[in-house]
């Protein structure tokens, strides 16, 4: 078995307030293979975009992590000083946003900022640095990137601007990319070819990558496994095949049948009924209680652990007699 390049072990998230503590990520834990797409799925609100902000060390205060362990390589990450973790972020660690406006400083060309992060993490002279950007440049799809390097950020299209942020993320070759919502602005064709440059990205560099995303299409074209997450908590865990053909908790069963099927004659998709509760505002038990169809007495009162069903983890007590705990 591949050692794994990232692990998250009981990552526990609070934001603490005037009227108490909010507990926003609660004992998440998963591993991140070198070569291997991790899929990160919810509703909005489930944590995915926190538990990326955890990794890469961008928590927006007063978020703060309380407890648990991330390990990069197998070097405990999470406590580092600013500085330090700063060092990581770029070089081990390269992040894919959502918004390419906001990784991208309007006031200079891309050239700049691409050199920049260049010799920040490599060390390489600004000549070979700009050689080094019009290859990541025309790897990410960039026509004529020779040309549009000495370009600002507003002379590129939003496809263009986000194989710009691909590539920002890539500067410093980095083993582990975490990618936040990355295709959600643009068009479907666009979507498609970032898709494929982040699946060639990981084949040819070995990268581990954390794709963050709402969209099972996404998951299912990209991914390796998913993990499923509910109000902080992973829900189900396993190879994408699996956990989109055969879920195994009712949370995921809900996703996958709210998704337009072109072979099956349906008038009315499935829904899931209520909506994600708030922070301050999470029942007992399973956290998915008032909005199963399958709830029973147990899960009012008890959270379940991952437990292993077939080849996936899922916290659901309907598999209660299934014996071991997921990993």
């Amino acid at each position: 078995m591949t050692q794994a390049l990232l692990e998250v072990r009981h990552l526990r998230v609070e934001f603490p307030t005037r009227h108490g503590t909010l507990l926003a990520l609660d004992d998440i834990s998963f591993d991140i293979a070198p070569g291997e797409i991790l899929g990160v799925v919810g509703e909005s609100g489930a944590g995915k975009s926190l538990t990326g902000a955890a990794i890469i060390g961008l928590l927006d205060p007063p978020g703060r992590i309380a407890s648990g362990e991330i390990l990069l390589e197998g070097r405990r990450i999470d406590n580092l000083p600013y500085d330090e973790m700063r060092k990581i972020r770029g070089r081990q660690i390269g992040a894919i946003f959502q918004d390419p406006l906001t990784s991208l400083n309007p006031l200079y060309t891309v050239g700049r900022q691409l050199i920049e992060t260049i010799t920040t993490h490599l060390n390489l002279s600004e000549a070979q640095a700009r050689k080094r950007a019009i290859e990541l440049l025309e790897q990410t799809g960039i026509p004529a990137a020779e040309a549009r390097i000495d370009q600002y950020p507003h002379q590129f299209s939003g496809g263009m601007r986000q194989r710009v942020v691909i590539a920002l993320a890539l500067a410093g070759s980095p083993k582990l990319i975490v990618a936040d919502e990355p295709t959600t602005a643009l068009d479907v064709s666009i979507q498609a070819q970032i898709i494929a440059l982040l699946k060639r990205v990981c084949k040819e560099q070995g990268a581990a990558v954390m794709l963050v995303t709402h969209d099972m299409g996404v998951i299912a074209e990209t991914c390796d496994r998913v993990a499923v997450l509910y109000a902080g908590r992973v829900a189900e865990i396993g190879p994408v095949h699996s956990v989109i053909h055969k879920p195994a908790h009712p949370y995921t069963a809900g996703l996958m049948g709210a998704i337009p099927v072109m072979d099956e004659d349906r008038e009315r998709l499935l829904q899931i009924d209520g909506a994600m509760p708030r922070l301050n505002a999470i029942p007992k038990g399973c956290a998915y209680n008032p909005r199963c169809p399958q709830v029973f007495d147990r899960c009012r009162v008890e959270r379940p652990e991952l437990t292993i069903v077939g080849d996936t983890g899922a916290a659901c007590w309907l598999h209660s007699a299934t014996q071991g705990v997921a990993v």
